[in-house]
């Protein structure tokens, strides 16, 4: 899980770190060690010759959990929920698997300041009702997926100074209709991709797909705002960058 070992360098446990998932790429630590897989084909062989004393696995992976149980390898099996507090309530509990409870505390608490200081910073501008996609077919509004109501996406909107179109909704994803969508009505949109899923010269190609739903109030005012980077979809330490980017999409007149 990306957003696991993120944690584990960031609470001084990267020097324990022998092995990584196939999707690991930050910090750049991780380019120098083996994979071993991930979530739906975790190398098992290769996992037990490394002899770890403990191994992070995601919370669906049951067979895995029992095969190390078999070989007698302590499990931290993690499932993310509960938005940025249980990201949280992650890096101090991997912090105390580890032997890292106090660095863990410490990063927690300046995570959490680090997203007080973006909500502080725009409070006092008017929240805009927002759309915040984070995947849908290139070149296309098919196939979109958007935040709901629940989940750290929807927390980090909310802290950046925006109000969920789908907020209503308590589910982490929606894949909305346009007819919803026009219903809707967002007064802004944001579109957040995952580096290497979208290259510069795309955006402004993309960004004009969005001329097909022209009625929707953040299309004709021009506020369909595009965001890259991987850290933007990992629930983690980099959660107060994140935070920072989505409110200077919407609120740029707060960081001049």
């Amino acid at each position: 899980v990306p957003a696991l070992t993120e944690m584990l360098f960031t609470i001084g446990a990267g020097p324990q770190v022998i092995a990584v998932s196939s999707y690991d790429e930050f910090p750049r630590a991780v380019e120098a060690l083996p994979r071993v897989g991930a979530l739906l084909d975790p190398d098992v062989e290769r996992i037990l010759s490394l002899q770890p004393d403990l191994v992070l696995t995601y919370g669906s992976q049951n067979e895995l959990e029992v095969q190390l149980a078999r070989a007698g390898i302590r499990v931290f099996s993690y499932r993310h929920q509960g938005g940025v507090p249980g990201v949280l309530q992650s890096v101090r509990d991997l912090g105390a698997a580890t032997g890292h409870a106090a660095e863990a505390e410490r990063e927690a608490r300046n995570i959490q300041a680090q997203l007080d200081a973006v909500q502080d910073r725009v409070r006092p501008y008017p929240r805009p009702r927002t759309l915040l996609v984070f995947s849908r077919q290139p070149q296309s509004l098919q196939q979109m997926y958007v935040s709901g109501g629940v989940g750290f996406l929807d927390d980090i909107l909310r802290i950046a100074g925006g109000t969920n179109v789908f907020g209503d909704v308590q589910r982490e994803s929606v894949q909305p209709s346009h007819e919803t969508l026009i219903v809707r009505a967002p007064e802004a949109i944001v579109e957040i991709h995952a580096t290497g899923m979208m290259a510069a010269a795309d955006l402004d190609r993309e960004r004009s797909v969005w001329a097909t739903l022209a009625s929707i109030p953040a299309v004709r005012g021009d506020r369909v705002h595009f965001l890259v980077g991987s850290y933007l979809v990992v629930p983690g330490p980099r959660m107060g960058l994140a935070a920072e980017a989505l409110a200077r999409a919407l609120h740029p007149a707060a960081f001049k």
